[in-house]
């Protein structure tokens, strides 16, 4: 279902907060653990760089972003102040209230916040957002529930599709594309040309 229908392109025109879960969404589900100086046992996650980069045009287009995730790691709170994501709830495995809160303080309904998520668990926050996104490793009951699924796998671009989405659906990829001068005849310095060995 990764079609972009006029549906999913109307709701995300819409959306003015990007929320998701974390673990299967911005990593691949993997965790990793290994001895801190300590020798204590240390968990940690991978995240992907052009997820990184999408978040960041995300917020200079004024849209927020935040995270619900039922596990506290440090990686994911080092991850979301590098993002700058308004919202960041760890430990939580009950969503619905933690939704609420959000569109309370938020002041935004619900067809201005879309979520993307993997598993069961985020089922119940896809069914109370305008824009319910499912990354392609989310589970078949997942996708089935989402009004989107993303080509790519969490930790492997999947939330960078779902920003990419939203910015062409309200207008303003043009802008991100200017901003590193591509599509622009003007800003193309000449190739040199090739010469014969």
């Amino acid at each position: 279902m990764n079609h972009i229908t006029d549906d999913v392109m109307e709701r995300a025109s819409r959306i003015r907060l990007l929320l998701m879960d974390v673990d299967g969404v911005l990593t691949d589900g993997k965790f990793y653990f290994f001895p801190g100086p300590d020798g204590e046992i240390v968990e940690t996650k991978a995240f992907d760089s052009q997820d990184g980069i999408a978040l960041q045009w995300l917020r200079r287009k004024g849209i927020a972003a935040g995270l619900i995730s039922g596990r506290v790691s440090p990686a994911t709170t080092a991850r979301a102040t590098q993002a700058g994501f308004r919202y960041v709830y760890q430990g939580n495995l009950e969503k619905i209230p933690i939704i609420e809160e959000i569109r309370s303080q938020s002041g935004l309904d619900s067809s201005q916040i879309a979520y993307i998520g993997d598993d069961f668990t985020d089922v119940v926050v896809m069914h109370r957002v305008g824009l319910a996104i499912a990354t392609q490793n989310a589970a078949q009951e997942v996708k089935d529930e989402a009004d989107f699924v993303t080509a790519a796998a969490g930790g492997s671009g999947a939330v960078r599709e779902a920003v990419v989405l939203i910015l062409k659906a309200q207008g303003l990829w043009p802008e991100i594309l200017r901003e590193y001068e591509i599509g622009s005849e003007s800003a193309r310095r000449p190739r040199p040309a090739a010469t014969a060995e």
